[in-house]
């Protein structure tokens, strides 16, 4: 076997290994799953939103009761 035949067996397995992702990427039984997965960015935590609010809690009694600084050092 020489290298040129060898070389075209790798193509093969490439082209074979392509060909198998993009079926299996494609497939009906996934796209529940791919679905599922991307549209997971737009729920939100609830961990993360309670820890969210309270940070703006905090903040906004802060806001109310100081008046706003500037800076003097120029």
């Amino acid at each position: 076997m020489d290298y040129g035949t060898l070389r075209g067996f790798f193509a093969l397995l490439i082209l074979a290994l392509f060909i198998i992702i993009v079926v299996w990427s494609y497939s009906k039984k996934r796209k529940s799953s791919f679905d599922e997965v991307a549209n997971s960015i737009f729920e939100e935590d609830d961990g993360v939103l309670k820890e969210q609010t309270t940070k703006q809690n905090k903040n906004s009694h802060l806001d109310t009761d100081s008046k706003q600084e500037t800076n003097n050092n120029v």
